[in-house]
Formats: structure tokens, sequence, C-alpha cells
């Protein structure tokens, strides 16, 4: 049961995804939290019918395939007329996510080469929409790329293994940050970290030990690749580093 919630958590990486819209939003502070939960309860809502409907339809050992809604239609005649909506339906929602990640993917980029992790380009902004083009044009590029070389299969416990291991960093690290840095301004606080934080934290890397070896080998290739993309540049042009240097530099002063 872990290994299957790991194999397919990727699903679930769209909701921290809104959280990159932050700096397109009025008040971020408030419709932030709201979003994120909000789209969180009613997708899972949803996810929990959708199951119950289809175990009710079809036996579960029958819907170990590519398209289990439409297998699911397709043994009762009387519902063959809903096939084509659902099938329309599932190319729409998988183009959407497509499209989600890559908005997101985008702002991260931006981000990071705003505090200088990443070079400027990354950073550069369209003059007319407003909206970080370059960063835009380089994700969409590399994921196709990638998509058309690579097994769904491995994407997927690849994208889902390096989300779970995020979900635990973030864990701890709310934890850490609570006891190290309590005067940090917290326009949201996580309610019950001890608890919360510790169960997120536990659950999440349950689910990564369920994953096989290959995929952690994976993982290891990936952090080593950033590690060193932040040694060789990212630690040299860091702004947040620069800033605690000049700081420090004018209390000696």
């Amino acid at each position: 049961m872990f290994r299957g919630a790991a194999v397919i958590f990727f699903a679930y990486i769209g909701f921290d995804a809104v959280s990159t819209a932050a700096q397109e939003t009025r008040n971020p502070q408030r419709d932030m939290p709201i979003g994120i939960l909000a789209s969180l309860v009613i997708c899972t809502i949803l996810y929990v019918i959708v199951s119950a409907v289809l175990t009710g339809m079809v036996h579960y050992t029958e819907l170990d395939v590519a398209a289990p809604v439409a297998l699911a239609l397709d043994k009762y005649p009387s519902l063959h007329w809903l096939g084509i909506p659902v099938k329309l339906g599932a190319v729409c929602g998988m183009t959407s996510v497509m499209l989600v990640m890559t908005i997101a993917q985008a702002r991260i980029f931006f981000a990071m080469a705003r505090d200088g992790l990443l070079p400027g380009w990354f950073g550069h902004v369209h003059p007319r929409f407003r909206t970080p083009s370059t960063g835009t044009v380089v994700t969409a590029v590399a994921a196709a790329v990638v998509g058309g070389l690579f097994p769904v299969k491995i994407l997927g416990e690849l994208v889902s293994i390096g989300t779970l291991a995020a979900f635990v960093t973030v864990c701890v690290g709310v934890l850490i940050l609570r006891r190290t840095r309590p005067d940090l301004p917290r326009p949201f606080r996580t309610p019950w970290p001890r608890f919360v934080c510790t169960a997120g934290a536990i659950v999440c890397g349950a689910m990564m030990v369920s994953l096989g070896p290959a995929t952690w080998m994976r993982l290891v290739v990936w952090t080593a690749i950033g590690v060193v993309i932040y040694i060789f540049y990212g630690y040299q042009h860091s702004a947040l580093r620069k800033a605690n240097g000049a700081a420090a530099s004018a209390r000696t002063a």
C-alpha cells in the first residue's frame, strides 16, 4: 500500500504549486492558505468518490490498466455514452496538469534567479505579459525532451521520490525554524506543528523507503547535480549570502 501510494504521489504535487503564484495574488497571506487547503480538500473528496464508484462497478483487480475509468464504463453497455466525455475529460485533465507544472517550475526558476541561485536570464520577465517567459520556454522544452525519451513509470517514480524528499525537508525545516528562529514573521502558522510536521515527515519518509533502490539511485544522482550547481554557481552568487556578509562587515566596522 505504501509503495502504491509513493508511486502515484506525483498526483499531489499540484497543490504546493499554488504557492508559486504568490506574487500574482492580491493578498497572498490570506489567499495562498485558502487556495492550497481548499483545493486539497476538494480533490481528496473527489479522489475518494471516484475510487469508491470504480471499485463498486468493477473488481479492483481489473483496474490495473492505463484507463481504469474507461474500462469500468465499457463493462456496462448502458453507460457507453459516457465514454467519449470521460476520455475527453481525461485528456483535458492531463493537459492542464502539464500546463500547471510548467507554470509552477518557471516561477520557481524565477525566484531562484532573483535570489542569485541560478543565472539571471531565468528571471527574465516578458515585457508585455509580465511572466517569466525564459523559464517557461526552458521548462517546456526540457519536459518535452525528458517525457519523450524516458518511460512514464521511471519518470513517475523519480518525480514522486523527489516530491516526498522535499516534503520531508519542509516538515523537518518547520520544526527547526520554530525553535531556532521564533522571531521570523509568519503570516500563516502551521497548526499543531509537533504533530503535523512529525507525522508528515514519518509518513513521507515511509513512502520513500518503500520505493526501489533504482529510484533512490536516481534521486542521489539528481541531488548531486543540484549540489554541484549550487557549489559552483549558487553559493558564489547567493543574494542572501552577500546580504549577510555585508551586514557582518557593517557590524565589524
